[in-house]
């Protein structure tokens, strides 16, 4: 494990994130805003949104560079057929870090006691399932051997960090969303299933690394 990095994230999440401008840099936006169709995100979780957290589970390969699990989710499930991070809403009396480890070992059997936590992200609303989530980053020693829940993971699979910030591997492209409006939409192309909306958007690199998944000199 590159442990120079895990001290350098654990520092960097210890200082003020940018936030909503790192997030908004890969939210799809509306080719006419403002109209009866093509509305701009909204950013503000309403009060009556459910706590939810996914865990960004970070590991290292044979080679040892750093891996991010993903997962597609089945198809008839809230968000199917998309790519995510293991989550899901909190029950009564989680806390966010105890959410995120619960859906890990749910979804794709991964032992929560395994799991060292760097920290947390910025939260991020998403309004197709009315859920205030929050994103928490933790390492495993290992290649995980992962166990996966039909009901809700159809596939499971990990890509290096450094694809993430890779220009190569991000497009953009303008696509008719679900409120019939043409959004330009940008996009990681690292699997059949475009990375993209508010998966992207909760660990867009620039949220929690900046550049590489090396720390800088």
């Amino acid at each position: 494990m590159n442990t120079d990095f895990i001290q350098f994230l654990n520092r960097r999440l210890k200082n003020e994130l940018p936030g909503r401008p790192s997030q908004l840099k890969m939210a799809p936006r509306p080719m006419e805003p403002n109209h009866t169709k093509g509305q701009e995100r909204r950013m503000d979780a309403p009060p009556e949104a459910d706590a939810s957290s996914v865990l960004l589970l970070i590991f290292p390969n044979a080679k040892q560079e750093l891996e991010l699990i993903l997962t597609l989710r089945t198809s008839d499930i809230n968000h199917g057929g998309q790519l995510s991070c293991p989550g899901g809403r909190s029950e009564q009396e989680e806390t966010e870090i105890q959410t995120a480890l619960r859906e890990a070992q749910e979804e794709i059997g991964i032992n929560p006691n395994d799991v060292r936590i760097a920290g947390k992200l910025s939260k991020l609303y998403v309004s197709h399932s009315k859920s205030y989530v929050t994103p928490v980053i933790g390492f495993l020693d290992y290649t995980p051997k992962l166990n996966l829940n039909p009901a809700e993971v159809e596939e499971a699979f990990s890509v290096e960090l450094d694809s993430l910030v890779d220009k190569k591997n991000l497009t953009v492209e303008d696509w008719d969303l679900r409120d019939q409006a043409t959004y330009r939409v940008p996009y990681w192309d690292v699997h059949r299933v475009p990375l993209w909306g508010a998966t992207a958007i909760q660990y867009f690199p620039g949220s929690f690394i900046g550049f590489k998944a090396v720390p800088p000199g």
